[in-house]
């Protein structure tokens, strides 16, 4: 089990581990028991009854929230020609091609996201072995692969969240920070709870949804209820 510290254990000594909160009262008592010394995030992480072997059952994509997350992302965006001056004209952080490339073999990674035109990713597809494991490589299903560069920035830099079930079932994604009304947490975690809801496979039988926790960075995890859909 791990150890928490001092703050921790006088933050939550009062909760009973056995209730369940809506959104609602989940985000105000986040908000109540926060200590960080730093603008936390608010995590939603949804547990499913999926098996992730089954190829309609990898879940994956992205929603714009309606808040935002709070956090300004840097987009790097591989383009040429027209899309390029598309995306420098819609805020992207660094546009470019071959010299991107270049740049994160040497060990660059000042951005947060990439997007990319579909003809420039064979050329992205050269840093997979980098891009891969840091979750960086872009996808159709997350919007960061398309021609419509302008609308890709701006989703992302309106506050677009991608999600992806892991191996064990999980889905784990930011819906804000704990600066935020707890009215606006609960308005973004809804969205985020619906899209779930929506991509329900249609193979799946029985519960889909298993549990649902909402936490803040340090904080408690607070159970939300109703837990199955």
């Amino acid at each position: 089990m791990p150890k928490h510290g001092k703050k921790y254990t006088e933050a939550v000594k009062n909760l009973d581990g056995n209730k369940t909160y809506s959104p609602k009262e989940a985000a105000e008592l986040l908000k109540e028991l926060d200590y960080a010394k730093f603008d936390a995030t608010v995590e939603a992480a949804f547990n499913l009854n999926l098996d992730v072997k089954q190829a309609d059952q990898q879940l994956r994509g992205a929603i714009v929230l309606p808040n935002g997350t709070g956090k300004t992302q840097r987009v790097a965006v591989f383009a040429e020609g027209d899309q390029a001056k598309q995306a420098e004209a819609a805020g992207a952080d660094f546009v470019g091609s071959d010299d991107l490339v270049e740049k994160i073999q040497g060990g660059w990674f000042d951005f947060d996201i990439i997007v990319a035109t579909p003809p420039m990713m064979a050329k992205v597809g050269q840093l997979g072995r980098v891009l891969g494991p840091k979750g960086l490589m872009p996808n159709p299903k997350t919007g960061t692969v398309t021609m419509d560069v302008t609308k890709a920035v701006n989703d992302i830099k309106a506050g677009q969240v991608a999600y992806r079930v892991d191996a064990n079932g999980l889905i784990h994604a930011p819906i804000g920070k704990i600066s935020f009304d707890a009215a606006k947490l609960e308005e973004n975690f809804n969205a985020l709870k619906d899209v779930i809801v929506k991509a329900r496979p249609a193979s799946l039988k029985g519960t889909y949804i298993k549990s649902i926790n909402m936490t803040s960075t340090f904080g408690p995890g607070l159970t939300i209820t109703p837990a199955s859909k």
